[in-house]
């Protein structure tokens, strides 16, 4: 997280909200560790991996959708998951991450 924080500042300053994606959970076979963070800026840029891109793109849509409304949530992503396939996630595991807006 200490490596995104120069980012995160930056968009700040720019008067932009901030999403936090971070791996909260893994189950079996894992792309990242849990504490594994990525964040996404309101203008849909990107900082940081959650899942070394297989759900990157599943993970930015959750982090607009969470500044949208506001409101924090955990996504899981699975082998059997239809939608987790579709975006890569394919090393048999299951990964949860917490998505939430930045209030600092």
């Amino acid at each position: 997280m200490k490596e995104l924080l120069p980012q995160i500042d930056q968009w700040l300053a720019e008067g932009k909200r901030v999403a936090v994606a971070r791996v909260v959970g893994v189950d079996g076979s894992s792309p990242r560790d849990p504490g594994a963070t990525m964040v996404v800026s309101d203008a849909g840029e990107v900082a940081g991996s959650v899942s070394g891109g297989c759900v990157e793109g599943a993970v930015v849509t959750e982090a607009l959708s969470v500044l949208e409304s506001g409101t924090s949530r955990v996504c899981t992503f699975g082998y059997s998951d239809d939608e987790a396939f579709a975006v890569g996630l394919t090393c048999g595991g299951t990964v949860r991450v917490l998505v939430e807006p930045l209030d600092w």
